[in-house]
């Protein structure tokens, strides 16, 4: 039975977890500071949904051209790398033994191994073993700007709702109390896919939301007071 790691889905993992954070903790503080500042209901609220589009857009855009930018560098990389092979094998040979005589295996053992991988897939040897870029890691722009716009207007969503459901005088208590729960329940979420600590997932998205929403709900109640 082949096992089934973490790191497999560490790309979207990643974007997903950083786009629904993002979409909490972003659209809370938003309602808390505008609630804060003494706007009313639908203020409050058309200023969540602005801020949920705006962060979806703002958060696909962003991703894909991160990740574009590393693909950019990925095929560069491979590029010279297929030269390289077609210039000098014997020279590439070399490089990729002496990798795996770094890793432990005698001489003898590394030359014959470089030597067998080369003959199946030459450029997917040095691509995985001397540049680090496998088919798992490899960059995908597209996939992570729609997992990272999905997964923020699913987070932003969440803060909304509350604010639209709860009772008036109890709208915003609602809003920080049950955001911190999903900050809570995501982070835990993470560290389950991921195969970590649940405890330190929990923990460190709820206090830094915490942070970013009291913040925010200050800074909304002191323009409020100003106005």
């Amino acid at each position: 039975m082949r096992e089934r790691h973490g790191l497999r889905r560490s790309g979207w993992l990643r974007a997903a977890v950083l786009g629904a954070n993002d979409g909490i903790v972003s659209t809370a503080s938003l309602v808390l500071g505008v609630a804060a500042a003494g706007a009313g209901r639908g203020a409050v609220l058309t200023a969540g949904l602005a801020g949920l589009v705006a962060g979806a857009m703002s958060m696909a855009a962003g991703e894909y051209v991160s990740v574009s930018s590393q693909k950019d560098a990925e095929r560069a990389d491979l590029a010279r790398e297929r030269a390289e092979l077609e210039e000098d094998p014997e020279a590439e040979h070399r490089e990729l033994a002496a990798i795996y005589v770094g890793r432990g295996l005698d001489p003898k053992l590394a030359s014959e191994v470089a030597r067998q991988l080369a003959a199946k897939d030459a450029l997917a040897a040095h691509a995985r073993d001397e540049l680090g870029i496998s088919d798992v890691l490899r960059a995908r722009p597209v996939q992570a700007a729609l997992a990272s716009a999905a997964s923020f207007a699913a987070g932003a969503a969440l803060p909304l709702v509350a604010a639209l459901l709860a009772p008036g005088a109890l709208s915003m208590p609602a809003v920080a109390t049950l955001s911190l729960v999903f900050l809570a329940i995501l982070g835990a979420v993470a560290a389950g896919v991921a195969r970590a600590s649940l405890l330190k997932g929990c923990l460190r998205v709820t206090f830094w939301g915490a942070i970013a929403m009291a913040i925010t709900a200050a800074v909304g109640s002191l323009f409020g007071v100003a106005a």
